[in-house]
């Protein structure tokens, strides 16, 4: 019996039964439901969200059409305590026996109890939107407001009702005559104070209104936000954007308007009148720093004046004054900026050394002109070290249930310039999938490592670098060190990394990261149990081996328990690979073309890789904070490895093997160039609705030294962000299917786009759609189904589609999505929908969005 058939009714069922409920049954008698509301606007049909938030009432939201949030709440008991006590009164011994079985107090708590089930409910649903006269007059005035704003003074709105007696709802249609559209004539100004009339004469080109622009309130705005910033920054510490207005004169101009931009002097209380006071350009007296202020200590005990700001302590000074003044923009003698005040707040919080700081201004009771200001910087120092510790659960191809945890300790300030140093630790135990485990026990898989990481706040190098990255662009220096190490997981890897780089933000959302040197050696320690990880290998070449049985050595086979001759892992497989090598057993060349494929790839994956790399990354967001959800992102990254030994080679006498390649340490080191580009576009639809994308490409191409990519820098597809029909390394390469346990290659494409929304409460929901594929180009594999030959292979991108569950707990998403592949380039015959059902369906878990 098909049981994925049986569940489409039984599905369609359900959904029937939720859209025959009748959604205004709660309703009363008075009481309407707005089914659909409407804007026009001479004669067109408005769609514009802007203009459509201005309505004070909003229609139900629904999910493909359906009103899943208010049937929801028409779940819950209108009045559930009432009808509680109704319920336990509607027999006369109910009471008694509910006493008996429980107790009175724990009766009185079941009541609180069925209270807080309904009231949660009404909180996850949304109560109907019911339609309000007074609150659709209230429309009315907002729209006629907003096309005010937008220059059409005259607007007028008016609005019809469609009643539906029988099912108790509406239809609320808004008409709007905009009538004509004002726009600036001319612009006059009137600035009281020279100091600012001077500042604005150097702006005003750059002003949102121009003559011959409509009128539109937004643009006020946003030029009176610009001219107060401006003036802030260059000098006028008391201005604030309401000292400016616009006066527009409307009367007889044939929709023309003659604009006024007025900046008025500050009002200053003087004895018993109010006197007003032209603006001036202020400038900064004097700095002074407090390094351990506690908001108790009064009594300084150290102080040290260096580059005109003076550094006071109420204990020992514990931090190199030089490099406490690299963190300070506000200079003396320098006019005030906020920005200078913007970049020290941010400068000092991102050390991780100092809370918040303070930072307070004063006019200088000493300079007579009155433009003198003292800045008080105040720096709360943190805790000198501080640990952290965390559990997790994980779950990967190799083990089928993990426990995990990440401790570290940070210490501040260690060598008296900002610096931190932080160690961290790792563990995991985990039970394995039986990939060639010998003890049968439960947590068979350990893993554990740790890293020492250093930061300075500042670049580390032979040549000052200030004329190229200035302090203000955030520079840091990291150094790091680490290992890990696994046990009874797959091959049994050592990974030994070192890396020194520089990152540094040269915009508010631009940032550069340059590792100068990125180490990396991985140590295969058990490299005899690769056919034992690698099952799909394993059993290629075994059917080679049954192919020629003839002529296998009979002491590499043994009968399995159907009766069949298999190769024993490990002496078996080396041995026939052996006798392979040296022409010892004549293949077919279909075999042979088998065997060498599998034979350089158990030589790749098992061995051990130096990589001496550096590497470039760019990363740009328009991304205004975190509850901004219509923005890009671009980020590109440049590798380079194995150049700098290949230069050296010779001066370091580095051993060289019969193919010309060089090794240190005894490993062959690779040597490539990789590039990756990383695109993302999100658009908020309003209403909690977004449509994310993204698009990714990466390739990574061998030369000199190496001719294939190591393991560790190479590309796979699928898993929970990338293309979720398919598990991690299970996509690709091309359309061999997923021939290879874990699928890689040297070249990616991805696409992925998604429609998200909101459920209800914090539950929300998302449909997607994934392509992408992973290929082999310029390597050393040869098999015409895992390259990538020309556009001709774009074919080959699998696509995914499916659905998914996010649970918003405000710090992290919990996510949730059931991937179905689509269209499988592998596949033979119907490559559309053929594994589209629940049999196949791949879940994916992971925290926060993929993309």
């Amino acid at each position: 019996m098909n049981y994925q058939l049986t569940k489409l009714p039984l599905i369609l069922l359900i959904l029937f039964f939720f859209s025959s409920c009748d959604v205004t049954r709660k309703l009363k008698g008075d009481e309407f439901l707005i089914s659909k509301q409407s804007i026009s606007s001479g004669d067109t049909l408005v769609n514009n969200n802007e203009i459509s938030r201005q309505l004070s009432q909003q229609v139900n939201s629904k999910l493909l059409g359906f009103p899943l949030k208010l049937q929801i709440y028409n779940l819950a008991q209108s009045n559930p305590e009432k009808r509680f006590v109704n319920w336990v009164a509607k027999k006369e011994k109910r009471e008694d026996r509910l006493v008996s079985i429980l107790s009175r107090r724990q009766v009185i708590q079941l009541k609180k109890t069925w209270v807080n089930i309904n009231e949660s409910i009404k909180k996850t649903g949304e109560p109907p939107a019911l339609y309000d006269e007074n609150k659709t007059k209230t429309s009315l005035r907002r729209l006629e407001s907003w096309y005010w704003n937008h220059g059409w003074f005259n607007a007028e709105a008016n609005y019809e009702i469609n009643r539906d007696s029988l099912t108790k709802t509406v239809e609320v249609e808004y008409k709007v005559k905009p009538g004509s559209l004002y726009v600036i004539d001319n612009i006059s100004e009137n600035i009281e104070s020279p100091k600012a009339d001077s500042l604005y004469q150097l702006i005003k080109k750059n002003n949102k209104i121009k003559v011959g622009k409509p009128y539109n309130t937004e643009e006020f705005n946003n030029d009176r936000d610009y001219i107060s910033t401006y003036f802030r920054n260059h000098g006028l510490y008391h201005f604030e954007k309401e000292f400016i207005s616009f006066y527009a004169d409307t009367l007889d101009n044939n929709q023309k308007i003659n604009l006024e931009l007025n900046i008025q002097n500050r009002l200053v209380d003087v004895a018993d009148t109010v006197a007003s006071t032209p603006f001036k350009v202020h400038r900064i007296s004097e700095v002074n720093v407090f390094a351990d202020y506690d908001g108790v200590s009064t009594q300084v005990e150290d102080s040290v004046r260096y580059k005109n700001a003076n550094i006071y302590s109420f204990g020992n000074l514990k931090l190199n004054p030089k490099v406490l003044s690299d963190f300070i923009f506000i200079k003396k003698d320098s006019i005030y900026r906020d920005i200078d005040r913007t970049r020290t707040n941010n400068r000092i919080s991102e050390t991780r050394i100092f809370k918040y700081p303070n930072i307070l201004y004063k006019e200088d009771p000493r300079d007579s002109t009155g433009v003198g200001l003292i800045a008080n910087i105040l720096l709360t120092p943190k805790e000198r070290f501080s640990t952290n510790f965390s559990v997790d659960l994980s779950q990967s191809n190799i083990q089928q249930f993990g426990i995990g945890f990440n401790t570290s300790v940070l210490s501040r300030n260690i060598f008296r310039g900002a610096e931190t140093l932080e160690l961290s630790g790792r563990g995991n135990f985990g039970s394995s999938r039986d990939l060639g485990n010998s003890e049968d026990q439960f947590l068979d898989i350990l893993e554990y490592g740790a890293d020492l990481r250093l930061n300075f706040p500042r670049i580390i190098f032979p040549f000052s670098s200030k004329s190229i990255i200035k302090n203000t662009m955030s520079p840091f220096t990291t150094a790091s060190v680490g290992f890990s190490t696994q046990q009874n997981i797959g091959l049994d890897r050592r990974n030994l990394n070192a890396t020194f780089g520089y990152r540094w933000k040269p915009k508010d959302r631009t940032s550069y990261q340059f590792d100068l040197m990125n180490i990396q050696f991985v140590n295969n320690l058990n490299a005899e149990n690769f056919f034992n990880v690698f099952r799909n290998s394993y059993s290629e070449l075994n059917q080679i081996s049954r192919n020629n049985i003839s002529d296998v050595n009979p002491d590499f086979l043994f009968e399995n328990p159907e009766g069949q001759l298999d190769l024993i892992i490990p002496e078996g497989t080396q041995g026939f690979i052996r006798d392979i090598r040296n022409q010892g057993i004549n293949l077919n060349s279909e075999d042979q073309q088998i065997a060498n494929s599998l034979i350089e790839r158990r030589e790749r994956l098992t061995e051990n890789n130096l990589i001496v790399a550096s590497n470039f990354t760019y990363d740009y967001s328009s991304r205004r904070d975190i509850y901004d959800e219509d923005f890009s992102q671009f980020r590109g990254k440049i590798e380079w490895a194995g150049n700098l030994l290949s230069l050296f080679a010779d001066q370091l006498q580095l051993d060289e093997t019969e193919a010309g390649n060089y090794r240190l340490f005894g490993v062959q080191y690779s040597q490539y160039v990789k590039t990756e580009l990383n695109f993302i576009k999100h658009w908020d639809l309003g209403n909690q609705q977004v449509i994310a994308t993204r698009a990714y490409g990466g390739i990574a191409i061998p030369y000199g030294n190496a001719n294939s990519i190591p393991f560790p820098r190479s590309f796979f597809g699928g898993g929970p962000n990338d293309n979720r029909g398919w598990r991690p390394y299970d996509l690709g390469p091309g359309s061999t299917n997923a021939v290879n346990d874990f699928n890689e290659a040297n070249f990616k494409l991805s696409f992925n786009a998604e429609y998200r929304f909101n459920l209800f409460g914090n539950m929300n929901s998302a449909l997607f759609i994934d392509a992408g594929n992973i290929w082999n180009v310029f390597d050393n594999v040869e098999d015409p189904a895992a390259t990538f030959d020309g556009l001709q292979d774009l074919s080959e991108l699998s696509i995914a589609s499916g659905f998914g569950l996010r649970y918003d707990i405000e710090f992290f998403v919990i996510r949730m999505d059931l991937g179905f592949k689509t269209y499988n380039p592998g596949n033979e015959g119907s490559k559309w929908f053929k594994d589209y059902n629940f049999n196949n369906v791949v879940f994916n878990f992971g925290i926060n969005y993929p993309f």
